[in-house]
């Protein structure tokens, strides 16, 4: 199996009313040589409410080394006498997305069919253990709840990608597709989701990340392009900001290609006359006739791609590497910065009009020469605040609360 899934029901057997961010529990396992990832499926809570994290027994027995450690916000409400959280769907996974060995699993039942008691899963009350065997190694470790996340500001979206596949159920419930129709940009009709994997990386914030992969033979029979989008367009004024890695040079075979690795939100697909799009595209060895390296920043007002379409400027400047990319659309301004570095501002009619999806792609511009070679742009997280202009400094510290609380994914943004 590529992926555990642990069901667990938290039960309020006390004559007291409990608030749940009160409440851990403890799901045991012993890892396999690889890193791991865990995230929420399904809970009538709100996965936004529910936090996970990994943890290790340093002296931990053959059954249980590492542990899940799930957590509530204060979102998720009390319970009273009596009551239930009802099931809270997990998934735990390899990142290197091997199968999982189960079978020395301190906590996993393979008997299992329906809710059932269980002491080899363990809950506690403000670090108190309430119920459960603690396996070896368990108790100098913090079971305390750290201090309950407050719900989230309406108005906001955090995604750090801590998913198992663009094929996990959490990807599409959390409002995310990965593309495989046809049309463009680029070489048409080359869309693919085999690119579209979230690995471990050692750099990023979490350990975790989305990475999008082209790759060609320099044919377009044998070229594949990548990209991810938001199914509902939950963006329009106010802060959106992702950090990403640009790649200069290919992982592998020969470097030159006309690549372009892209940040935008845009109006749905469908015709609108109000069509908005704000685009981050950078293309290392640059494309349409220009040198490279380039970043265009560009706000356009239709799709039709004429220049009076659009406004936009180039940096012509190397960012191979990690860097947060900022959109502020406020007060009828837009500004582009990387890193806190203004790079474009503008007014006037390219200031979006409606609301917009998402989207992070990798693509080739045209295929100049022959041979096989690997393209790799990666996302390590997604913030938006909506109807508010953000610094990166508060945009830097909300996104370090979501990571040190253990939630993956937020959206509180009114549905239009």
């Amino acid at each position: 199996m590529a992926t555990a899934k642990p069901w667990l029901e938290v039960i309020n057997k006390s004559k007291k009313t409990v608030p749940l961010s009160d409440v851990t529990l403890r799901y045991y396992f012993t890892a396999d040589d690889s890193a791991y990832g865990v995230n929420c499926v399904q809970t009538s809570k709100g996965c936004g409410n529910v936090t996970q994290k990994l943890g290790t027994l340093s002296g931990g027995d053959s059954t249980a080394t590492h542990y899940v450690q799930v957590g509530f916000g204060a979102g998720a409400g009390d319970l009273k006498p009596g009551g239930t959280s009802e099931g809270i769907g997990l998934q735990l996974y390899r990142l290197d997305h091997k199968k999982l060995n189960q079978a020395n699993d301190r906590s996993f039942n393979a008997k299992a069919s329906h809710y059932a008691p269980s002491k080899l899963v363990t809950a506690y009350l403000r670090g108190a253990l309430a119920w459960g065997d603690e396996p070896d190694g368990a108790a100098g470790t913090d079971k305390t709840p750290p201090s309950s996340p407050a719900a989230p500001p309406t108005g906001v979206i955090f995604d750090n990608f801590h998913y198992a596949g663009p094929d996990d159920p959490a990807f599409a419930a959390n409002g995310w597709q990965a593309r495989s129709d046809k049309g463009g940009p680029g070489i048409h009709d080359t869309w693919s989701t085999d690119g579209v994997t979230f690995p471990a990386e050692s750099n990023a914030k979490g350990g975790q990340v989305l990475q999008l992969r082209a790759s060609t033979d320099g044919t377009k029979k044998g070229t594949k392009q990548s990209e991810i989008q938001s199914v509902e367009p939950d963006f329009f004024t106010g802060t959106i900001a992702a950090r990403v890695y640009f790649s200069d040079k290919p992982v592998a075979g020969l470097n030159g290609d006309h690549l372009n690795e892209s940040f935008f939100t845009i109006s749905p697909a469908d015709k609108s006359n109000k069509y908005s799009e704000l685009d981050y595209e950078y293309m290392p060895h640059g494309g349409w006739g220009a040198p490279g390296p380039r970043l265009d920043t560009t706000s356009w007002r239709s799709g039709g791609g004429k220049p009076g379409d659009r406004t936009t400027q180039t940096q012509p400047e190397h960012l191979t590497g990690w860097h947060t990319m900022m959109i502020t659309a406020k007060s009828g301004t837009v500004t582009y910065s990387v890193d806190g570095r203004k790079l474009f501002s503008h007014q006037g009619k390219y200031f979006p009009r409606e609301r917009m999806g998402v989207h992070f792609s990798s693509w080739f511009i045209d295929l100049p020469f022959k041979g096989r070679r690997t393209w790799d742009m990666r996302v390590n997280w997604l913030y938006y605040q909506a109807d508010r202009t953000v610094s990166l400094t508060e945009v830097n510290k909300a996104v370090d609360g979501f990571y040190a609380a253990g939630t993956n994914h937020v959206n509180t943004v009114r549905k239009s």
